[in-house]
């Protein structure tokens, strides 16, 4: 089966509640992401339309829960859900980390073709990463079950600041954090066409 035309994911995105504003951006992703998953096998979902009901809608939930001015995506894979929310988010600095080169190469080459000039991608291991300051955010969406994801890159959290864990079903988040760190909230989140179980675990660092 063909895939969609430019258009028809346009319709697609818009039938979904998808800013006008962040459509072209979207759907040139979208293109970008299904030829680069031809070849390099970044994602096992395939063809854009599947890609936008399961990838884009889901990391674009994150939005509202954001914090501060600088947000890190850990273990972004195919930009997801760092990519996606920059897409729509033009007003923070956001750094896209992981550690498989094919992945940091399609990053720079859709932060390019969208012209992203707040978004960098670093191929690092989050343990190895060494920025010269924390992020007021930071987000996993498949990286770690939330404990892992504050073990590995809680340190990365500037004073106040927040981590943002895209789950399933809520089950995952009632599981203990490591000393220090508890759940603000778990928020369920709906997709648009979706009855999948989707939960986003806010996490923030216990005030001594």
């Amino acid at each position: 089966m063909p895939e969609p035309t430019a258009a028809a994911l346009t319709a697609a995105c818009a039938a979904r509640g998808v800013d006008p504003a962040w459509i072209p951006g979207v759907v040139r992703y979208l293109e970008l992401l299904e030829r680069w998953n031809r070849v390099h096998n970044l994602t096992a979902v395939k063809g854009a339309q599947a890609m936008l009901d399961r990838h884009v809608v889901d990391s674009l939930t994150l939005l509202p829960w954001l914090h501060g001015d600088r947000v890190l995506d850990v273990g972004s894979g195919a930009g997801l859900p760092g990519l996606v929310l920059a897409l729509a988010d033009r007003k923070r600095e956001y750094l896209l980390v992981d550690a498989a080169a094919k992945r940091v190469r399609f990053l720079r080459a859709a932060i390019a073709a969208l012209a992203l000039p707040h978004v960098t991608a670093v191929h690092a291991r989050i343990e190895d990463l060494r920025p010269e300051r924390g992020f007021a955010t930071v987000v996993s969406r498949a990286f770690a079950a939330p404990p892992e994801f504050v073990r590995r890159a809680g340190h990365r959290v500037e004073p106040g600041g927040r981590m943002l864990a895209m789950l399933g079903q809520p089950g995952a988040a009632h599981t203990a954090l490591p000393e220090g760190w508890s759940y603000r909230d778990i928020v369920p989140v709906s997709i648009p066409g979706s009855a999948a179980s989707r939960h986003i675990a806010i996490i923030e660092r216990e005030i001594a």
